[in-house]
């Protein structure tokens, strides 16, 4: 039996406008690259470098915030990284060197960054079993959202106010929408009296959890698939991250107009609402390991494509076929987490998974705008992003079911 209506549904929601917010402004950033570029004269590899040491002080504050998350609950956490965050992009308006960039998108704005996915995904896989990978897909679609929003929000306030006013209206639409959201946040349905999934009674527990119970980070460190996975996700979080911080400059170099070059960026973020709904309700039925190597294999294929795209319509079609496989992968690295080591310390595991994941994600913006400084052409890189999703795409073939004996 299941209650009236289970308060779970608000931590999807929670989560779904968290998503929404932090990854709109994340994409933001990538609106407003020329224009920082023009008026600075600073290098595609000097921009891409503020958000390389974003992304890794994403991932490293998120292992903290995960392990925080286990034990206290998300609704502070949620609440500091809104003032991060909101602090981060009021300042970016000021900025007059590379440091101050830095600083207050690297650093500020990074820690802000932290807890949008590990606590957000890891207090759902907490009140969520059966449908963990559907719920964790919906939450998901905020940041789609968020992705296919926050180009055309930004290049309108671009248009109408500049890049550092802009900025300043960014910062300020944070601080107040995450504050708020942050009040709905529970760490599990037992500090309110209720069962996963809004059950009444204990039964039927998730019957993929290998082990049948929960592992602690000393017990999956020991085995190799825990850091197969880590890995996986180092190399797939470089390819995503790249495309996410480059795709609009490349757009452009090609001759694409402001507005155009974002709609590629805005159109990724549209189809991987359909990505994310899709793969994690696939997560569901047929595993996180299938389901992942079916957002690789759309991810290589798109790669492929992308090394032959020269018009509009080309980038729009890398566009669809890149957004699936970045939506569904984003939906089931999380309940993939949790079907293979429990919930117990899911946090901590997820946000060690997450941070080798963004230690790719600040490289490869970073490497990327140091080949295209290079050789005045992103062929190199795109051949590199190709490889990268083999070399992952043959990680997760190897992987293989825990076994009790391994622990």
């Amino acid at each position: 039996m299941k209650t009236r209506y289970f308060y779970g549904y608000n931590i999807v929601a929670a989560g779904f406008t968290i998503q929404a917010v932090c990854i709109g402004a994340l994409f933001a950033y990538g609106v407003f690259f020329k224009e920082i570029q023009a008026e600075f004269g600073w290098s595609r590899a000097t921009i891409s470098g503020a958000s390389s040491l974003a992304l890794l002080m994403m991932g490293a504050a998120g292992v903290l915030a995960g392990r925080l998350n286990d034990r206290i609950g998300p609704r502070i956490l949620i609440a500091v990284s809104a003032v991060f965050l909101g602090l981060g992009y009021l300042l970016l308006s000021r900025i007059q060197s590379p440091w101050q960039l830095y600083v207050v998108f690297g650093i500020l704005a990074g820690i802000g960054f932290s807890t949008h996915d590990v606590i957000t995904l890891s207090t759902v896989a907490r009140w969520f079993d059966k449908r963990r990978g559907a719920m964790s897909g919906i939450v998901k679609v905020g940041t789609g959202s968020g992705q296919l929003l926050g180009p055309m929000l930004a290049t309108l306030l671009l248009t109408v106010f500049g890049w550092r006013y802009s900025n300043v209206i960014i910062g300020a639409a944070i601080l107040v929408a995450l504050l708020l959201v942050a009040q709905l946040m529970r760490r599990d349905p037992q500090e309110m009296g209720l069962l996963p999934d809004g059950r009444i009674s204990k039964s039927n527990g998730r019957n993929g959890e290998v082990t049948g119970r929960s592992l602690i980070l000393r017990e999956a460190a020991r085995i190799e698939q825990f850091w197969t996975i880590c890995i996986t996700e180092f190399a797939i979080f470089f390819c995503l991250f790249t495309i996410v911080v480059h795709i609009v400059p490349h757009a452009r170099d090609l001759g694409l107009a402001p507005a155009y070059a974002a709609g590629v960026l805005s159109t990724i973020g549209g189809v991987s609402i359909v990505g994310r709904i899709v793969m994690g309700s696939a997560n569901d039925r047929i595993g996180g390991k299938r389901a992942l190597l079916i957002c690789i294999i759309m991810l290589f294929c798109s790669f492929v494509w992308l090394q032959l795209a020269s018009t509009a319509w080309m980038l729009f079609l890398f566009a669809v076929i890149y957004g699936f496989a970045h939506g569904g992968f984003f939906t089931v690295v999380s309940p993939m987490v949790a079907e293979w080591f429990g919930t117990g310390s899911h946090g901590m595991l997820f946000g060690i998974v997450l941070f080798c994941g963004t230690l790719g994600g600040s490289v490869g913006p970073l490497v990327a705008g140091r080949i295209f400084d290079v050789t005045g052409s992103y062929q190199m890189v795109f051949l590199i992003l190709t490889g990268l999703t083999v070399i992952g795409f043959a990680l997760m073939m190897r992987l293989r079911p825990v076994r009790v004996r391994e622990l």
